[in-house]
């Protein structure tokens, strides 16, 4: 499955997540919760993905405006980890811990639109498909073993892995 397909789903996943939070009234403990498995999807997440995908996809570009869009996504992601900071806090769920997790919301759905746009074609732009689906298989890998290690459930949406690393050596010119 290619990277760009796993990011998807992984956007998917975290904007049902906000839009429960938008649906909770605050006081409502199930803000924490949701709190929480936010924060522990993002966090693997942009973790993941600057280590595997931007930093393959920053090292391509060549165009000035491409190098700003690929630290633009970069800068957006060091935002959603400070909110994130101020939404661990073992506090209340009242009215500003779900106005945090709100901006943290449209923050992160604003990232995701940008990114799914200019990035992804970025993407399609500088790798090729085999480069994509090497870097959405490792992308399983990786985050298989990081669950592993944090003790919650490691299983893979891969119906099998496939060995094997990302050919950072190759360099794809525009099409």
């Amino acid at each position: 499955m290619s990277v760009l397909e796993t990011i998807k789903s992984e956007h998917r996943e975290v904007t049902e997540l906000f839009d429960q939070v938008e649906a909770s009234e605050p006081g409502d403990e199930r803000l924490r919760e949701l709190a929480g498995q936010i924060a522990q999807k993002l966090s693997l997440h942009t973790s993941i993905e600057e280590r595997l995908f931007y930093s393959e996809l920053r090292d391509r570009v060549e165009e000035t405006d491409e190098q700003v869009d690929m630290f633009e996504a970069y800068t957006e992601h060091a935002v959603a980890k400070n909110l994130l900071e101020m939404i661990s806090s073992n506090r209340k769920a009242d009215e500003k811990f779900k106005a945090e997790l709100q901006v943290l919301g449209e923050s992160v759905k604003h990232h995701i639109k940008e990114e799914e746009s200019t990035v992804f074609d970025l993407a399609h732009e500088y790798l090729d498909k085999e480069e994509l689906d090497e870097m959405g298989e490792a992308w399983e890998r990786s985050k298989a073993r990081a669950l592993r290690a944090a003790g919650g459930p490691a299983k893979s949406t891969r119906k099998k892995a496939v060995r094997g690393t990302i050919s950072g050596s190759r360099k794809k010119t525009r099409r």
